[in-house]
């Protein structure tokens, strides 16, 4: 299939169409309303459902609602209107319903700023709202991947019955690259034994996330763990850069880990031993394969755009047995690849301090001046 020039937030909308997204529901918000107007002239073109709702609340109870039904389901927002919507994906997650959110981040905390950010992490990876749950969360790095990562999470959605999320940035929801998109599934209204539905002769049935019984809470809390851990053993993704020979490694995700990967091969071209670990799913985390990696290295990078949020989950897995360091811009300030080559530079040649957490020693000598 020959490629296309696509944005990324009309890409990202294409690609769910494209694998049978029946029913849309949202609210405008900079820097991800490209995907939703784009689905507001395709929905209707082709039949399906497509409803700017009065507010992100609305929305994700609309989502809620449709998931109950079969319906294979998408909202995007961006990380303040993601944040009224967590009490709703934690309903969907408590009533087991598949059912997709695209994340595109911007500058905060508060109404922020409309640039790229990375500071939604802590809220999506971590749970993404009350309760004992775990979304699987897919950080893309290119447009293509973004589309790849779309098309298949319906599908990771109704094999697990969870909530899945895209979790990108501005920089990636605006950009253009050329990119394949996938063939057009047919859209098929499934009545799985879990939907709602009222059939001649078949019982309805209730779906609902409450339980007042702490003994039976306690047994559905349990019942969501051990399919996590399925998750855990089939569903983790990554990719590695530059590590066959590599002494330091640089742990980056999303647009943050397309930028390290510049300044990697700048570093290389120096003749520094350098490579790149670019998680894809960032839950579950590719924890197995992050600490097998940190054993054979001299020393790690971890490179994020907000204060150092996977930098926590890096530490914990690695098990304070290898130098750690952080690099990270905030507020939508992107960083450039010649920043985080000089710190590539810093990690190898500069004696490493084991006093301190690696964010205070980064707040120590940050610079607005960069």
């Amino acid at each position: 299939m020959a490629k296309e020039l696509l944005k990324g937030n009309v890409a990202i909308a294409e690609a769910a169409i494209r694998a049978g997204m029946n029913a849309y529901f949202g609210y405008p918000i900079t820097p991800q309303t490209e995907l939703l107007e784009w689905l507001a002239k395709r929905m209707p073109e082709l039949g399906r459902a497509f409803v700017q709702a009065e507010s992100e609340l609305g929305a994700v109870n609309m989502v809620y609602g449709a998931a109950c039904t079969g319906a294979r389901v998408l909202s995007s927002s961006s990380s303040p209107g993601v944040s009224l919507m967590l009490e709703g994906l934690s309903y969907i997650a408590g009533t087991e319903v598949p059912a997709v959110l695209v994340d595109i981040m911007r500058g905060g905390p508060g109404l922020g700023n409309i640039a790229p950010a990375q500071a939604d992490y802590n809220q999506i990876v971590h749970g993404g709202g009350h309760g004992d749950y775990h979304p699987i969360v897919l950080a893309p790095a290119n447009i293509q991947e973004a589309i790849d990562l779309t098309y298949g999470a319906f599908d990771l959605a109704e094999k697990y019955r969870s909530l899945v999320i895209i979790l990108a940035d501005g920089s990636l929801g605006q950009l253009m690259e050329p990119a394949v998109l996938p063939e057009m599934l047919p859209v098929i209204m499934r009545q799985p034994e879990w939907a709602t539905y009222g059939a001649a002769g078949r019982e309805k049935r209730i779906l609902s996330s409450i339980n007042l019984e702490p003994r039976e809470q306690e047994a559905f809390n349990l019942h969501l763990e051990k399919r996590w851990q399925e998750i855990k053993k089939a569903e983790v993704r990554y990719m590695e850069y530059y590590l066959e020979d590599a002494r330091y490694a640089v742990v980056s995700f999303g647009t943050s880990g397309r930028i390290s990967l510049s300044a990697i091969r700048a570093a290389r071209a120096k003749g520094i031993p350098v490579g790149l670990f670019r998680p894809i799913t960032l839950a579950p985390f590719p924890e197995q394969e992050l600490y097998e990696l940190s054993q054979r290295m001299d020393g790690l990078l971890v490179v994020e755009m907000n204060s150092g949020q996977m930098l926590e989950d890096v530490i914990k897995i690695t098990r304070n047995s290898i130098p750690v360091e952080f690099y990270g811009r905030m507020g939508g300030m992107v960083p450039m690849p010649e920043e985080i080559e000089a710190e590539i530079d810093r990690l190898v040649n500069q004696p490493h301090s084991p006093n301190g957490h690696p964010r205070d020693r980064w707040l120590d000598r940050f610079s607005l001046d960069n």
